[in-house]
């Protein structure tokens, strides 16, 4: 591990310095809103915004990789996404902030692309799953250490703004200095919707529904938390608290996943989720103390949903299509995340702030119903199933090309599908 972090540090560092930023940003987006008692339509649009430039860097950053390489292409695109945030501080028009939104989540996803592709050609395959896994610990300690910055600096100045373009300007520096030779560029892996949808219809559901909740969760629990009364502070430590959450819970769900009936468990976390939110959900003012619990332990819950679909999908999808499989499940999340805090948004605004966890408590239920473990008929099951269990990141920390860094993907396929430039483009 420790070869691996000499390796890698450079990676993970900017990594790190970008989540800061960019959770940071997040919450204090919705804090600013809630101070200026602008309706929670707009926080979800925001965060709407921002998924949708996620999906839409996924389609353009390989065509910009390929055209100017890598450090290049991340740092074009780091100096983009700094000014975007600094316009957030220049203009007080909300369709501009959306339009700002939409660049920063844009600009993003290309800096994920290069860095995903820079580790990937430096790891072995035998590394492959260390590498991936110190990758997503720099990630969920970057989004839950920007919100405790909020913590230290509880106004909501324009100041706030400021450190997160100086956290996306820090981000160019180890990738600036890195040694190496540019990596050959990575395209996104073809996608065949109909082809999955009628083999892993179950995965794309829990997958739609995570992007539901997880997407409104980003966007929308720090309008929630002002909205019951918390001070920043607060929001900063129930926000950190939630998130890392997400972080913890991976390595147990892991011991869990490999040792119990997947679909079993997805019901078995939706219920949880279910029953976690009914505090939140029907407490119109919740204790402080009923807050951090209820929250830290809906978000344990929650977080589970993705990577439990992910290698459910991948116990009943053959080796080859593994990679375009992680791609549909990225597409489909997003799309679920641009959806869920729109939705969640509106519910809030006619009918209070408790209506968040209404909103996780309703699709939680939902999924209880579409997912039945009795229903899968173990038809197209691989012959190595169940797969070993990958902690997953979602699609707030990663691009489409996460898929050549997983482990159970052959690393042959991923030579195959994401290194030939596809007729078509």
């Amino acid at each position: 591990m420790r070869q691996i972090w000499k390796n890698f540090r450079a990676l993970y560092f900017a990594a790190l310095m970008m989540l800061i930023g960019s959770g940071l940003l997040s919450t204090y987006l919705g804090l600013r809103l809630a101070a200026e008692h602008v309706d929670g339509i707009w926080v979800g649009a925001l965060m709407a915004a921002n998924y949708f430039g996620l999906a839409l860097g996924g389609k353009i950053g390989h065509r910009l990789i390929a055209r100017v390489g890598h450090i290049r292409a991340y740092a074009a695109c780091a100096g983009i996404v700094a000014a975007a945030v600094l316009g957030h501080g220049l203009v007080d028009y909300l369709p501009a902030w959306i339009i700002l939104r939409v660049i920063v989540g844009l600009g993003m996803m290309c800096q994920y692309m290069v860095i995903e592709s820079w580790l990937n050609e430096q790891a072995e395959a035998r590394q492959r799953g260390l590498v991936f896994s110190g990758y997503m610990i720099a990630s969920y300690l970057g989004l839950t250490l920007g919100q405790l910055i909020l913590v230290i600096h509880p106004g909501l100045g324009n100041e706030l703004l400021m450190l997160v373009a100086l956290c996306f300007t820090l981000c160019l520096v180890p990738v600036a200095l890195i040694r190496g030779i540019h990596p050959s560029p990575l395209h996104p892996a073809p996608m065949e919707p109909r082809f999955f949808m009628q083999r892993v219809p179950q995965s794309l559901t829990t997958v739609l529904t995570a992007g539901l909740i997880i997407g409104s969760f980003y966007g929308l629990a720090p309008l929630y938390a002002t909205q019951q009364g918390m001070s920043t502070e607060q929001v900063g430590l129930f926000m950190g608290s939630c998130i890392f959450a997400g972080l913890v819970v991976q390595w147990p769900l892991g011991w869990l996943s490999d040792r119990y009936d997947r679909p079993l468990l997805i019901r078995c976390m939706a219920v949880g989720v279910v029953l976690a939110s009914v505090p939140l959900a029907v407490w119109g003012r919740a204790p402080v103390e009923v807050m951090f619990v209820a929250g830290f332990v809906v978000s344990l819950l929650q977080f589970c949903l993705y990577p439990l679909a992910v290698a459910f999908a991948n116990d009943h999808v053959e080796g080859e299509r593994r990679v375009s499989l992680t791609a549909m499940l990225l597409v489909t999340y997003g799309v679920g995340a641009c959806i869920g805090p729109l939705l969640a948004g509106v519910l809030m605004n006619y009918f209070g702030s408790q209506m968040l966890y209404v909103f996780f408590g309703f699709f939680a239920l939902l999924l209880v119903v579409l997912i039945r473990p009795k229903a899968v008929t173990n038809l197209h099951v691989v012959d190595d199933a169940p797969l070993h269990h990958v902690a997953m990141p979602d699609n707030m920390t990663s691009s489409p090309l996460v898929a050549a860094l997983d482990p159970r993907v052959d690393e042959q396929v991923v030579q195959d599908q994401m290194q030939d430039e596809p007729a078509k483009t």
